[in-house]
């Protein structure tokens, strides 16, 4: 670490002609992830609207008729079952096109014997979509019944459906990433390190352990540390929601992305990277967009075990029918496929990871950190919350409540003296003083001297006194 630093290292890899990168939590491998995620929502967006408009009018020519809705006399099952089946298998052949994906990973996932929700939206459409093929053909042998006997249409509105809810899903996880994105965005990209007695700026990916690091009064803390000389008072609000800022002196630790409020002071870097403490909070919030609550795990359990289960009894229904029912082939195979279309759980596969991902984004947006999804089930059933500070759930802000006085000041005499001294102040406290006392619209003293003691208050001379 002393030779070559992390910059020098990349470049030489570079130079051979391969590309290194240092597997942080950079503010560019969240755009990465995010630009990632916004083609996956662009190209499920693209692919819904693609389906609706070939699903709508199928589901109209369908079903319309149903409830007495016109239908061209060229497209009446009544009139022209031939022609009815023909443009319904061309409004659905694309449906099934566009949504292939469901298909590859649903019967995939089955002949390796661990279904999931894919499957059965495979199996379901798959069986729907065959057995109208069926159906078209019967029709076009002459049997006009068969007409009424196609499910073209549930099988389209199903893959419609559920790129869909995939689609709300992905925008969910998009906002989470943004979330994650503000948390980083609270490092500061570079850092003033001492580097042969001389300040030398670099970027914060460059900072090792034990560089000595100055920071000016205003400026955020590149990275985790404790202080080496100088003294102030430092914001951690984006640690511990407390307004006021905390006193500091020598052998103190300081946290990475808190603000420098008041004097300028020198520290060691202890922790860089993935091992800061800014760090480990937006990698909090990527696990917890990334675990399973009990219900989702769940859901996943049952969802193993109700695949076989719906095959099963899609079977026996239709063997039930065929030789105990002395039914047809036809509507065996009729009851067997209903049973398959029927058991395609869209809200068990949807309903859950949307809500889990919608919780965790909402709570980062809002500065609250959901550690998993299982705390975020756990909070539904909380009745009391015991907060451990004021600062967590203030408005960030000192305000005067009260002024006690003895019998030798009065109340606006002292808020006078104590408003005039604080002017020179840049302590939260101190500001809240000198804005009550305008409030009350108080004339101030002159001050003849000012003096801050760090860690002390402050020394003022009014009237001579």
């Amino acid at each position: 670490p002393t030779a070559l630093n992390l910059g020098d290292i990349t470049k030489a890899v570079s130079d051979v002609g391969y590309e290194a990168h240092e597997e942080i939590d950079s503010a560019d491998q969240v755009d990465a992830d995010q630009a990632k995620k916004e083609k996956q929502i662009n190209s499920l967006w693209k692919r819904f609207i693609a389906s609706a408009l070939f699903t709508i009018p199928l589901f109209y020519l369908s079903m319309g008729p149903m409830i007495g809705l016109p239908v061209p006399e060229i497209m009446d099952a009544q009139i022209n079952p031939l022609m009815n089946a023909i443009i319904q298998l061309v409004l659905t052949f694309p449906v099934m096109i566009i949504n292939a994906d469901y298909f590859k990973v649903g019967f995939k996932t089955l002949f390796r014997g661990h279904p999931n929700m894919d499957s059965l939206v495979a199996l379901g459409t798959s069986a729907a979509f065959i057995y109208s093929l069926y159906a078209t053909y019967m029709v076009y042998t002459g049997d006009g019944s068969f007409a009424h006997m196609l499910y073209y249409e549930s099988a389209a509105v199903i893959l419609t459906l559920i790129t869909l809810g995939n689609y709300f899903e992905a925008v969910s996880k998009g906002k989470s990433s943004e979330a994650i994105k503000k948390l980083m965005g609270l490092a500061p990209k570079t850092a003033r390190v001492m580097r042969d007695g001389k300040e030398e700026e670099i970027s914060i990916d460059e900072v090792q352990v034990g560089d000595i690091i100055v920071v000016r009064p205003g400026e955020k803390l590149p990275v985790d540390g404790t202080i080496i000389s100088g003294t102030t008072a430092i914001d951690e609000a984006m640690l511990t929601g407390e307004s006021i800022p905390v006193e500091k002196t020598v052998d103190d630790s300081v946290i990475g992305a808190s603000i420098n409020k008041t004097g300028s002071f020198q520290y060691r870097a202890t922790k860089i990277g993935k091992d800061t403490a800014l760090a480990q909070i937006v990698k909090l919030v990527e696990d917890a967009q990334g675990s399973k609550a009990p219900i989702a795990k769940l859901a996943d359990r049952i969802s193993g075990i109700f695949v076989p289960i719906v095959i099963a009894l899609a079977v026996l229904a239709g063997l039930g029918w065929f030789f105990i029912g002395g039914e047809s082939l036809t509507f065996s195979l009729t009851i067997a496929i209903s049973v398959l279309v029927i058991a395609c759980p869209c809200a068990l596969g949807l309903a859950t990871p949307i809500a889990i991902m919608v919780g965790t984004g909402k709570g980062a947006e809002n500065g609250v950190l959901i550690k998993s999804a299982e705390s975020l089930e756990t909070t539904g059933k909380v009745d009391t919350i015991v907060f451990d500070k004021t600062g967590t759930i203030t408005e960030g802000q000192p305000v005067v409540t009260d002024i006690v006085t003895t019998a030798a000041i009065d109340e606006e005499e002292l808020l006078k003296l104590a408003a005039t001294a604080e002017i020179g102040s840049e302590h939260p406290l101190g500001e809240a003083i000198v804005r009550h006392a305008e409030e009350k619209g108080l004339t101030f003293y002159s001050t003849e001297s000012f003096n801050a003691i760090p860690g002390h208050g402050i020394e003022v001379e009014i009237n001579n006194q």
